[in-house]
């Protein structure tokens, strides 16, 4: 099962080095990393996308909060949440394919942010199916470069991480 981790942790150098070290030396996949600071500028918000049983992921979580830089964890799968990715993907768009891929990207409610004689550059933020949904739906010869920031998460209504 898809497990998205948020984690609350000192803003020093070494932390994020720590925590992806805790994943590879007990062999579970990391899917999806963020990090950045917060509106305490002390503390950093991660956020780790994981699959694993809920046995494993409970061991994750024990183990992640026996580090020191460690203020907390929760499971965010664990109840309601809000989830988001960006991706910014480059298509090629001449002649009559710019029409096409400007429709798709409105289609999806993307956003085109850089135009060029035979490129668009757009912007999608949604779950990560939307944007595989968008991969899936534009010909795979119009891709030269795909980027993905990986899931961002938050909970829904009063719960919330904080030290």
């Amino acid at each position: 099962m898809r497990h998205i981790i948020s984690i609350l942790l000192e803003n020093e150098a070494g932390a994020l080095s720590r925590v992806s070290g805790l994943f590879s030396a007990r062999g579970y996949n990391i899917e999806s990393l963020t990090v950045a600071p917060t509106e305490d500028s002390s503390l950093s918000r991660m956020t780790v996308v994981t699959t694993g049983s809920d046995a494993v992921v409970e061991q994750i979580i024990k183990q992640l909060n026996k580090l020191i830089e460690v203020v907390k964890v929760i499971d965010l799968s664990e109840a309601g949440h809000i989830e988001r990715e960006l991706m910014l993907i480059k298509l090629r768009a001449t002649g009559k394919e710019r029409e096409e891929v400007k429709r798709m990207a409105d289609i999806f409610r993307g956003r085109v942010i850089d135009v060029s004689d035979g490129t668009y550059t757009i912007e999608l933020t949604g779950t990560g199916a939307k944007l595989d949904a968008f991969i899936s739906a534009v010909e795979k010869s119009a891709i030269l470069e795909t980027v993905r920031t990986g899931a961002s998460g938050i909970s829904r209504g009063e719960r919330i991480v904080r030290a």
